[in-house]
């Protein structure tokens, strides 16, 4: 039976998980401030494509949208792979998330300009999301195969 014994770097990577889901609450409130601009209605997700391309700020908050939902994609792979890596490699785990807090928020903030070619400053965010796989695979290695 394996024993985990939880040090300080564990705190970090619980720090990060705190930050990660108030990244996400600030993605939503930046949403809701795009779409009171744009004066996209509820319940409707995106304004018709006919409106955004004529009107900036319509185009501003379908961006802004997509950026959020794309991050809430993604999201249940990272803390998944982000608690598992945490386990055994929580100091490493901690600066791969912020990695990929780091990437996500350039995502965010490229795509909210209105120019979506702009979301590509955040790709760098992989990185923190390939190491976020490496590591808890081999956690998952080490706990499956302690004796």
């Amino acid at each position: 039976m394996t024993t985990i014994t939880l040090t300080r770097e564990h705190g970090y990577a619980a720090g990060v998980g705190i930050v990660s889901t108030l990244y996400l609450l600030g993605l939503g409130f930046r949403v809701a401030a795009a779409r009171r601009k744009a004066g996209v209605p509820y319940p409707y997700l995106y304004a018709e494509r006919a409106e955004a391309d004529k009107d900036p700020l319509k185009n501003i908050f379908n961006c802004t949208q997509r950026a959020h939902q794309n991050t809430l994609e993604g999201y249940p792979i990272f803390i998944v792979l982000f608690g598992i890596a945490s386990i055994e490699h929580p100091l490493y785990a901690a600066i791969s998330g912020l990695v990929w807090l780091a990437g996500r928020h350039a995502y965010a903030s490229g795509y909210a300009t209105g120019d979506p070619s702009k979301r590509t400053r955040g790709n760098f965010g992989y990185f923190g999301s390939i190491a976020l796989l490496g590591l808890a695979v081999k956690t998952a290695a080490t706990l499956a195969l302690s004796a």
